[in-house]
């Protein structure tokens, strides 16, 4: 089987895929100082617990630290195996239509890759993170750049950590859009807050393309809020380790 990981600034996340299909995924916490034995013996573990043997190796990171400790890794565990980690030189078929290709981040590439091939273009991929991603697809699978927002709970976080009668809350759908205490307003506010910036930035993205064929929610908390986001029409929570299995079959 191939393994799939997309290391994040918060989460990494594994998959892995017996040729088009997704076996097994997990969902861990992202630590930048995780050495390459401790990512290692991490990875062997979970693909243990569920029996998995894998034949290859597909990779992304938007961490520099945790790019180098898994670079390693995979020398160090995974030498016999063929595996491909994405960054300038890799063969995504992804055209950058921006003005500095480099400053990309992987994950982006990858995830216009799979929402070209999955949904057609023009599209627009929402990636709920630790930021807002919003990124742009042509009608010929092209990037074309995008908009980043601050995250849903980095925004919980910082409205607990500046205002002194505030404290850190749920990031939850509450009963009303209208508060009826501390706890009820602040996800008030950033609840449905959250859910018309995302309808307004696909809106104008949309209208500047003369519109889209589809906008994919992907990401950790895509789910928090996918049923109040109207522009939103389809849910593909594993579109950037969809995205690196394309990659790898390109590559190896």
């Amino acid at each position: 089987m191939l393994l799939c990981i997309d290391i994040g600034n918060t989460n990494t996340v594994l998959a892995t895929f017996d040729g088009d299909k997704l076996v097994h995924s997990w969902r861990i916490k992202t630590d930048a100082r995780s050495t390459a034995d401790e990512l290692g013996l991490m990875f062997r573990g979970l693909l243990a617990g569920d029996a998995v043997e894998i034949t290859g190796v597909a990779a992304c990171s938007t961490v520099p630290a945790a790019l180098r400790s898994l670079r390693t890794m995979l020398d160090r565990y995974y030498a016999d195996l063929p595996s491909v980690i994405v960054e300038p030189g890799v063969r995504t078929g992804v055209q950058l239509a921006i003005d500095n290709p480099k400053e990309v981040g992987a994950d982006r590439v990858v995830n216009t890759l799979a929402a070209y091939t999955l949904y057609g273009g023009p599209s627009i991929v929402v990636d709920f993170g630790t930021t807002t991603n919003f990124d742009l697809v042509s009608s010929r699978g092209e990037f074309l750049g995008g908009a980043f927002a601050p995250g849903i709970e980095i925004s919980f976080d910082a409205l607990a950590a500046r205002a002194a009668q505030l404290r850190k809350v749920e990031a939850t759908r509450p009963r009303s859009v209208i508060g009826k205490n501390t706890v009820e307003c602040l996800q008030a506010g950033l609840y449905f807050g959250f859910a018309g910036q995302v309808d307004r930035i696909v809106e104008r993205m949309s209208e500047e393309l003369g519109g889209v064929k589809a906008v994919i929610a992907t990401g950790g908390l895509a789910s928090l809020v996918l049923g109040e986001c109207h522009t939103i029409t389809h849910h593909e929570p594993m579109i950037t380790l969809i995205g690196l299995r394309m990659v790898y079959d390109r590559n190896v």
